[in-house]
């Protein structure tokens, strides 16, 4: 896996939008801070990194990092909630199957490479023990229940939040966990089986 600083900061980058916003200096930190996550996790060092070793490869005193994160997990957490939900636009093409089935494809299409797995991976580790709400997880909710509240609005039959989550982006990030295929046809399958739950014509 390329580990230039380049693609490093482009991570970092897709990663702030979910982020806190902080301005100035802070932010400056942040997007500091997120590289070097990067470069560590894209160097295969997500469960051996430590605070010291971001603040070095990011060029900032560790007690900013110890002030505002707490612990190495929650700093990973917090980096791989924002890469893995880059706030890209809901699809709206007017049709609920469509609308679900383009949003799976490209979270298929993020969370299936490589460094996005290591994220992924990396926030289920930071997560050890923890059963409280996760941060990715509400996103993707939210999501679903604005795509389902338009179909409604429409007048267009939909899945419950639960199903959609269940049925089609618990499936995806668990593949991607697992290093299994997150590919176009898995998530053309899962569309059918979530559509065969509220369309009385079943799958098309």
């Amino acid at each position: 896996m390329a580990m230039g600083s380049a693609t490093s900061r482009t991570d970092s980058a897709e990663a702030a939008p979910r982020a806190k916003r902080p301005g100035g200096r802070s932010a400056r930190v942040q997007s500091a801070v997120y590289a070097a996550v990067g470069q560590l996790v894209g160097a295969g060092r997500r469960e051996t990194m430590t605070i010291p070793e971001v603040a070095d490869l990011a060029g900032v005193n560790p007690t900013s990092i110890y002030r505002r994160w707490g612990s190495i997990d929650v700093l990973l957490g917090e980096v791989a909630v924002a890469a893995l939900t880059q706030g890209e636009p809901l699809p709206d093409t007017g049709v609920l199957r469509d609308d679900v089935a383009e949003w799976a494809r490209v979270i298929a299409a993020d969370i299936g490479r490589p460094k996005r797995r290591a994220y992924l991976r990396a926030m289920v580790a930071a997560r050890d023990g923890v059963v409280e709400v996760c941060p990715c997880w509400e996103i993707r909710r939210e999501q679903a229940e604005e795509m389902i509240a338009r179909a409604r609005e429409r007048g267009e039959s939909a899945p419950s939040v639960r199903q959609l989550l269940d049925h089609v982006i618990a499936p995806l990030y668990h593949h991607a966990v697992f290093g299994l295929a997150v590919d176009d046809e898995y998530v053309a399958e899962l569309i059918d089986d979530v559509v065969s739950m509220f369309s009385p014509r079943g799958p098309a």
